[in-house]
């Protein structure tokens, strides 16, 4: 079974969101938490990891070197037992993190593998990783789409090569609709994170076509009255 991760950084959404069954996990970023308004990281984390203290959360470093994000990982993983520490693939000059990564999974801390493209990638993260300590590696699959790249071979080897760790789970990232959802289940990702809005739309899942045809004639409609169109 595919679990439903929410991303998303805004409080009172995360609260909301964590109410809902479907909801196993949620997920952040420093663009998201800034959007969300924060201006102190630590504190707005600690409201984020109180108000969903009961399932996995990802909270990401924001440091450029190794070292700085080695120390600031190991300072995030202590802020709560549900947290996984987000450490992109590369940094900001394309050098692979995985002095960071191998350091930090040996010192037992749950790891968000993020910004994640190719399979080769993945092959150099599961070259540094035990197969101990729990890790997420999260594909970006709408973005490699919005280039014309198909994610789902990236997403079917990687499944491929972790087989073997019972510690990693592939999550399925950059979520563009619905359907994705669908995908990721069919392809067998352990996780997908998914925004508020669409999560919503995957709970109504189950109409049929029909159903669905008539809804979109009738919207058309109402439009077509409200808007007092007229052919002479």
């Amino acid at each position: 079974m595919t679990k439903i991760f929410c991303d998303i950084a805004d409080i009172k959404l995360i609260k909301k969101f964590n109410k809902k069954k479907i909801v196993k996990g949620f997920t952040t970023n420093p663009s998201l938490i800034r959007k969300a308004g924060a201006k102190d990281y630590e504190n707005y984390c600690l409201k984020i990891i109180k108000s969903c203290k009961n399932k996995p959360v990802s909270l990401e470093v924001f440091a450029d070197s190794n070292k700085e994000m080695e120390k600031q990982g190991l300072t995030i993983s202590n802020w709560g037992k549900n947290v996984y520490v987000k450490i992109p693939i590369i940094n900001s000059k394309g050098i692979f993190t995985g002095k960071t990564i191998r350091k930090l999974n040996n010192n037992n801390v749950k790891l968000n593998i993020t910004a994640v493209y190719s399979v080769a990638q993945v092959q150099k993260i599961i070259r540094v990783i035990n197969k101990k300590t729990k890790v997420i590696i999260s594909i970006f699959a709408g973005r490699a789409g919005d280039t014309g790249i198909d994610p789902i071979p990236v997403f079917k080897k990687s499944l491929k090569l972790t087989k073997k760790f019972r510690n990693v789970e592939i999550l399925w990232a950059s979520v563009r609709e619905p359907y994705n959802y669908t995908q990721a289940k069919n392809l067998g990702c352990q996780i997908i994170t998914i925004p508020p809005k669409i999560i919503e739309k995957i709970e109504k899942f189950g109409k049929s076509l029909n159903q669905l045809s008539l809804e979109t004639v009738k919207g058309f409609l109402i439009d077509s009255k409200k808007s007092k169109f007229r052919l002479m």
